[in-house]
């Protein structure tokens, strides 16, 4: 298929799944590219390399650069607002500005690194994990990228990476109409873990749900729509809206904060080490970015002790490379669709992808009380992720493995007999998105 049709056929798709751009993107996104996440190759990189030139000519490929491609922009983004706190890894994706991780780092390393000017800027534990990082500062005038080059030379037995920073998977959008007070609970007893930013304990659809919050961010905690949105998507219910596990009790890991830096590597092994220890079987994460040696410990980690982590697969593309923490082995993957039981044409896929949910068309809470309409990803994975929460009481990998069979086996198969690289096993939760109509009804 040559460019031009892929990008056309993409773009029809984008049309029909939509009534408005805003809505695909939130319409807060700048228009930017030419970040690779995690070496994005295939037809969609091909169409973002290309992007100054094709939206010169063609505004419906203009359109399709823009949806496809939300890693790169953000990224993109951050780099260049906040370049004091953030610089790019070999890749051009953002990390942590002066910090390299390190596990598994012996005291006879640490002599070299500090022979060779490092700083050992911290060393801690990370509780629930038992994983040891030591956080290395490089030379003054050492890049990142170099840094862990020199590490890697100095001491090859030992695991050097970026501290990379992770996006939500998702946009919200204009608030579609106020909230009902009328909630009702039917998740009420299970323990459901996410990991985002924080959420708004005074929204109505949220107010009945016991909600404990901890920020693992440098600057504390704060409420983002993302967080409220995927949040009220897990656990919550006022009037016609309502979450996979409404009541359930949910514990939040905030790891953004507000600083630029938010969403780190070592901010999120954080927050999960914290959900491990209050016992959360299902752990949400509508996150993505960048395979990393301090995440991929704790996530697998926590897969060996039995919990499950749902995952947001990503909004960059059929042709873009896995994003993580969806593509680690033992994470639930969840990919989107529309309305009308349709892949969303900005979806990640491979492999790794366990489920389809519904990611469009459809509402969750916002920061002003009532309710907006979202698309992504992000809020797949929280429908998914409440429907296996009420199949895992607690943390064990049997159990774990029973409650994924179990959902296997209600999953409705679409695409290609059997699992596939575009719907995993099947649909799962189309009944629980809360369609804008709903919420019209009741005002």
């Amino acid at each position: 298929m040559t460019l031009r049709k892929f990008a056309l056929l993409l773009a029809a798709g984008l049309a029909l799944a939509s009534p408005s751009r805003a809505q695909l993107v939130g319409g807060s996104l700048p228009q930017v590219g030419g970040v690779l996440p995690g070496g994005v190759g295939g037809a969609v990189d091909g169409v973002v390399g290309r992007a100054s030139r094709l939206a010169d000519t063609d505004r419906t490929l203009a359109m399709v650069i823009d949806v496809v491609e939300p890693y790169r922009r953000q990224a993109r983004d951050l780099l260049r607002r906040h370049a004091a706190a953030v610089e790019a890894d070999d890749l051009g994706r953002p990390v942590v500005r002066g910090e390299v991780a390190g596990l598994g780092i012996s005291p006879e390393a640490l002599q070299r690194a500090r022979a060779a000017g490092f700083a050992v800027a911290r060393q801690e534990t990370i509780e629930g994990l038992d994983v040891s990082v030591v956080v290395l500062s490089p030379p003054r005038g050492m890049t990142a990228r170099e840094a862990v080059r020199r590490l890697r030379d100095l001491d090859p037995a030992g695991r050097y990476d970026f501290n990379h920073i992770y996006f939500e998977s998702g946009a919200t959008a204009a608030p579609v109409f106020a909230a009902s007070t009328t909630a009702a609970r039917s998740g009420e007893g299970l323990r459901i873990g996410l990991v985002d930013g924080s959420a708004s304990p005074n929204h109505p659809a949220l107010a009945r749900v016991p909600l404990t919050q901890k920020a693992f961010a440098p600057g504390g905690a704060r409420v983002t729509a993302h967080g409220a949105a995927v949040a009220s998507l897990l656990a919550g219910s006022a009037g016609p809206f309502r979450g996979a596990a409404p009541g359930a009790s949910l514990f939040v890991a905030d790891v953004y904060g507000p600083t630029p830096a938010g969403g780190s590597a070592l901010s999120v092994a954080r927050g999960l080490g914290w959900l491990a220890q209050m016992r959360t079987p299902v752990i949400n994460v509508s996150l993505v970015g960048p395979p990393n040696t301090v995440l991929e410990t704790a996530v697998s980690g926590l897969v060996a002790r039995g919990h499950l982590i749902v995952a947001a697969v990503g909004n960059d593309g059929p042709g873009a490379a896995p994003l993580y923490p969806a593509a680690y082995p033992g994470v639930v993957a969840v990919a989107g669709v529309d309305g009308r039981r349709r892949v969303l044409p900005e979806a990640g896929r491979g492999a790794h992808v366990g489920f389809a949910a519904p990611g469009a068309d459809m509402t969750a809470a916002d920061l002003k009380g009532g309710f907006g309409r979202v698309r992504g990803s992000s809020f797949a994975a929280p429908l998914a992720a409440g429907l296996l929460a009420q199949r895992l009481s607690a943390p064990d990998p049997a159990a774990a493995r029973r409650a994924l069979e179990a959902l296997g086996r209600e999953a409705l198969d679409l695409g290609a007999p059997g699992p596939d690289p575009i719907y995993g096993r099947g649909l799962v939760a189309a009944e629980l998105a809360t369609r804008p109509a709903a919420l019209a009804a009741r005002r």
